[in-house]
């Protein structure tokens, strides 16, 4: 059965343990949607047993990634109009597509490196019984950087 949530802007909760409209932590942080784990914050917050300063701190560190991420979409959007102008073209020009290509990669390489920060970052923050259970969600696939 599924429960609407209390969510903004048609957000969903899942019904799960039980019969009771909250579904239980696992049903509502397992909720599913566009990204697999909905609530990402909450949900590591749950399953790792952070602390308030913890929840503080990741939250920070997710959101750094968030707009990497972003930037990096919107540059993939950017290069992918200058690909068409390319093709739109009577001449191919090589210059351009290579700078181009340079865009893309550099905007990869930032992704990469915010990653690898945020890596470090939460290494730091978890105590050695929160990396083991974060390790084994990175590895499951529950999460992903």
């Amino acid at each position: 059965m599924r429960w609407f949530g209390r969510g903004r802007c048609g957000d969903q909760d899942e019904g799960g343990g039980g019969g009771d409209p909250g579904g239980g932590p696992e049903g509502f942080f397992w909720g599913g949607g566009p990204f697999g784990v909905r609530r990402p914050l909450r949900f590591l917050a749950y399953k790792l047993g952070l602390d308030e300063r913890q929840v503080g701190e990741l939250a920070v560190i997710l959101d750094g990634l968030k707009v990497e991420r972003a930037q990096a979409e919107l540059d993939l959007r950017r290069t992918s109009g200058g690909y068409a102008d390319l093709l739109a073209a009577d001449t191919f020009d090589e210059a351009a597509a290579s700078q181009i290509a340079a865009e893309r990669t550099r905007s990869a390489e930032r992704v990469q490196k915010a990653v690898q920060v945020a890596v470090g970052k939460i290494h730091a923050l978890l105590a050695e019984e929160q990396r083991r259970r974060f390790v084994y969600m990175l590895r499951t696939g529950l999460v992903r950087l």
